[in-house]
């Protein structure tokens, strides 16, 4: 159980104070509800770029990262196609330092030519760097647009071309901020050993004056139900042959979600899946496969992912693999196989919940789903999931009219 409260301050920022007593640190935590669903299909990239620019510096401090590591602290961000998220940890004496630091960034981000152009030219070459230059680096790239042809998942969160970042101007940027960082689209959690008075005095303190702003409203275009199965082949400089099978999913607050999550467990978390022994151990069509859901907040993707092993066929693990999804469809899972599956899921949520950094992030993700309590309460979510419900979903999940099949071939095996 993990205990939280909550307050909201009158200009529209949404506080969660998680007490632990047992820390010398603090964490500070700021979630804001952008990603890279909420860019124009022209201006791709800009929630990503956003994450740079953020430690780029401030009218009042011009170097972020500095008074943050005088004060013993570190900290980070990550950007996926729903959120951006901000974090710090350091000595929780200096907490002041960074709900100084986090505040005016949210108040009076530096707009400098200078600070557009060094993280422009930093995302450019992690672009090159991750997706361009690396093998199977643009699976992700060919993927999306593949599998979604109208939502904005239908792009990765580094953008759809290096062009979007190349030209943002800066009444781009500047638009993009006043549109989502502000405290109506922010929710700040704060972990450590305090009291809730001193945390709501703080709070205020720091970010009280910040000026309210509406949060935007997010109108997007809903992918239609897929109807015909898709496929594309890519040749590709790359060690050996790759594929990507993508089923489209039910979205994050739904029941279906969780029911795919413990199919793809199911099929491809570890060595002991059933993809792994049935493909790789028995079969040996495969040097490596593995299943994993993408976690997305809108309809996502289960994805079946791995490589062959050498003289094996596309066809070969093809038929193969549909044949162990058949298994899934025609009979209902064994209740010793779900026990197995939940202990695990079980075990990992308990050992990721054990870091106070981890806590905080997932209280603010809970919050934005609608109540940072399912923190608490999804297990019973899962408890209450039966052979059945899984049969069932696999039946839908599972069909070649739902799959968006991605293939990537060596050019060194022609």
């Amino acid at each position: 159980m993990i205990h939280f409260e909550r307050f909201t301050l009158p200009n529209g920022l949404t506080v969660l104070f998680h007490k632990d007593v047992t820390t010398p640190l603090a964490v500070i935590n700021t979630l804001y509800d952008v990603g890279a669903r909420d860019e124009s299909e022209e201006k791709t990239g800009f929630a990503h770029l956003f994450e740079h620019l953020m430690f780029g510096g401030s009218v009042n401090i011009p170097d972020f990262d500095a008074p943050l590591q005088l004060a013993g602290g570190e900290s980070n961000a990550f950007t996926s196609n729903d959120i951006t998220n901000y974090y710090n940890v350091l000595p929780a004496a200096n907490i002041d330092t960074a709900l100084w630091l986090e505040s005016d960034r949210m108040l009076s981000l530096a707009f400098t030519p200078k600070s557009l152009e060094v993280q422009r030219n930093v995302v450019i070459e992690e672009f090159k760097q991750r997706y361009l230059n690396q093998p199977y680096g643009d699976v992700w790239l060919e993927l999306r647009p593949l599998a979604f042809h109208t939502h904005p998942y239908k792009w990765c969160t580094i953008g759809k071309e290096i062009s979007h970042i190349e030209e943002a101007t800066m009444e781009d940027v500047k638009a993009f901020f006043g549109a989502h960082y502000h405290p109506a689209n922010a929710i700040l959690c704060i972990a450590g050993n305090f009291e809730l008075e001193e945390i709501r005095e703080k709070v205020t303190k720091w970010f009280g004056d910040i000026p309210e702003k509406l949060k935007p409203a997010r109108i997007l275009p809903a992918e239609p139900e897929q109807t015909e199965f898709r496929e594309k082949i890519i040749e590709r400089n790359v060690p050996t042959d790759a594929f990507y099978y993508a089923f489209k999913m039910a979205e994050r607050r739904s029941d279906g979600y969780y029911f795919s999550d413990i199919l793809s467990d199911c099929l491809g978390r570890d060595k002991s899946s059933r993809l792994y022994i049935a493909l790789k151990k028995e079969q040996k069509l495969v040097s490596e496969i593995g299943a994993y859901i993408s976690g997305d907040l809108d309809n996502g993707l289960l994805i079946i992912s791995g490589k062959l092993n050498p003289g094996v066929t596309f066809d070969m693990l093809d038929k193969a693999l549909w044949e162990a999804l058949d298994e899934l469809k025609k009979s209902p899972m064994e209740e010793s196989e779900l026990n197995r599956l939940m202990i695990k899921i079980r075990t990992a949520r308990e050992f990721q919940e054990q870091g106070l950094l981890n806590r905080a992030m997932n209280l603010c993700y809970f919050e934005l789903l609608g109540d940072a309590n399912g923190i608490n309460e999804e297990h019973l979510i899962y408890q209450a999931i039966q052979p059945a419900h899984l049969q069932e979903s696999a039946i839908h999940l599972f069909r070649k009219e739902n799959c968006s099949l991605l293939k990537v071939k060596s050019m060194t095996n022609d």
